[in-house]
């Protein structure tokens, strides 16, 4: 049977949006329940995939460092056989995401770092790849409209 929303577990899920890192009893206030209740609410909503993981953003941090994002745009030689690049995009912490795209490029990576010659470095990784056939690079100017996942 699959598990309905209420209007608290909606309460919940917003308040956890805004900020995950809310302790328990402060959102048992916000939501007029026990911590206990809360605890075992966030337990159920992540079990059935309402909550699918925890993240943190970063940006200009207090040490001023500023984070390069750029796209790479990934041409493989066969989509249907390229697992190998994707498994090795996986295990590269500064890919945060990899979309397989439709039209002329197969997958779109972005990957956001502190240092440009890091960049520089996983974009020749991806190019040396045996299943990789070219790539497309762009450089983010800004970021104007940055939204957590739904």
């Amino acid at each position: 049977m699959k598990y309905l929303l209420d209007r608290t577990d909606e309460q919940i899920l917003a308040e956890l949006k805004a900020n995950a890192r809310i302790s328990h009893a402060e959102l048992s206030a916000k939501v007029n329940l026990s911590r206990n209740a809360v605890r075992v609410r966030i337990e159920r909503l992540e079990r059935e995939g309402f909550i699918k993981g925890y993240t943190i953003v970063t940006g200009h941090g207090g040490n001023g460092q500023h984070v390069t994002t750029a796209l790479i745009f990934v041409y493989r030689h066969d989509r249907m056989r390229g697992g190998d690049v994707i498994q090795a995009l996986r295990k590269i912490p500064e890919v945060v995401a990899c979309d397989v795209m439709t039209g002329d490029f197969d997958l779109l990576v972005r990957v956001e770092s502190t240092e440009a010659d890091r960049i520089r470095q996983i974009w020749q990784l991806i190019a040396e790849m045996p299943s990789v056939r070219d790539t497309l690079t762009a450089f983010a100017l800004s970021s104007v409209i940055r939204k957590s996942p739904v």
